[in-house]
């Protein structure tokens, strides 16, 4: 079962998340297998993180809830709060197969919050600038909470485009780039 997990970064964290730098990343590298795709969130500077994203395939929600809150991050408390939500792999590659790389063009986390009957199913016409997509979804599959894109795009306005924007009741978007371990 595939899940978003965003994890929030609390105000004036950063020194704490770089304490525990390395321990955040041996505890996802526990987790490289089963990886979608992860990276931080970004303030408008596109230096600063504001959290942390990761999806990731694991056997059940309960294994999805362990992923998130055993995170040393978490246990820490440098996050805020934490989005998790099963989501369902639309394009079926991971960030490590997208056409363009890990270089090239600004990057963005597109969360559409909603609720109701399912909007955006299907991949938008522009796929190729498509990170990951898909929808968020109730830990059982069958309730349609949102939708949640990356997207490689010139500026947020054209990321958010990606999604309809009058059935959303929020549509956020976080400049975003690829994470994980450095070589």
């Amino acid at each position: 079962m595939e899940f978003l997990c965003y994890h929030r970064d609390r105000p004036r964290s950063m020194t704490l998340r770089e304490q525990l730098l390395e321990e955040h990343w041996s505890y996802m590298d526990r987790y490289a297998a089963d990886m979608i795709a992860r990276g931080p969130t970004l303030a408008n500077d596109g230096d600063t993180p504001t959290g942390s994203l990761h999806i990731v395939d694991v056997p059940d929600p309960t294994a999805a809830r362990a992923f998130a809150f055993d995170e040393p991050n978490y246990q820490a408390g440098a996050y805020r709060d934490v989005l998790l939500r099963r989501w369902r792999n639309t394009l079926g590659r991971t960030m490590w197969e997208f056409p363009d790389g890990q270089n090239g063009g600004n990057r963005f986390l597109v969360l559409g919050l909603g609720a109701g009957e399912a909007i955006d199913l299907p991949l938008p016409p522009d796929r190729d600038r498509l990170i990951a997509y898909g929808p968020l979804l109730s830990d059982d599959g069958t309730v349609w909470l949102g939708t949640a894109a990356l997207v490689q795009a010139p500026e947020p306005d054209t990321a958010r485009a990606i999604l309809t924007a009058d059935r959303y009741d929020d549509i956020e978007v976080h400049p975003w780039r690829f994470g994980g371990r450095p070589s």
